[in-house]
């Protein structure tokens, strides 16, 4: 994996705890085309070709367009991309662990850049924030998906 710019001036980390398999959080996570039906910040994203290294997707976050390239794919592990968008480079790594039918999933993510520079502080805290609200947006979706499923085995009982 890609490691994210260890002395970029906008840097943030953060993990939670999903009540999932990590099989249902990478579905959701690497579901590019369908992050708008569950990431309320995101208005449109588009993957243009296959899941892989070297793979683009577009995506529209708040006002901001972003071009992002996948960098990393290691289904049900790793996933991880750069993106640009105002001048700036992003690199964005997630790590999927799972335990007892259960997944921490660990984000990381830099940004650089002369705006990222000159804005460090309330870039820092609108990417922690974000960070933060997609992290608890995607666990609701696969504690939903996982429901579901487990709903849907007991009737078939």
């Amino acid at each position: 994996m890609r490691s994210i710019n260890d002395s970029a001036p906008v840097q943030c980390n953060k993990k939670i705890l999903i009540n999932a398999d990590s099989k249902t959080v990478w579905a959701v996570l690497t579901d590019i085309d369908n992050w708008a039906t569950w990431q309320t910040d995101i208005s449109q994203s588009k993957l243009h070709g296959e899941l892989k290294p070297e793979t683009a997707f577009d995506w529209k976050s708040g006002s901001a367009k972003i071009r992002s390239v996948i960098h990393t794919v290691n289904a049900s592990s790793q996933f991880g991309w750069t993106g640009k968008s105002f001048g700036m480079l992003a690199i964005h790594n997630w790590t999927l662990t799972e335990a007892d039918n259960k997944t921490t999933l660990e984000v990381n993510e830099s940004m650089e850049g002369f705006l990222a520079a000159l804005f460090k502080k309330p870039f820092n805290k609108n990417l922690e924030q974000g960070m933060q609200k997609w992290l608890e947006l995607l666990k609701r979706e696969c504690e939903q998906l996982s429901c579901s499923a487990c709903n849907s085995k007991s009737f078939e009982k």
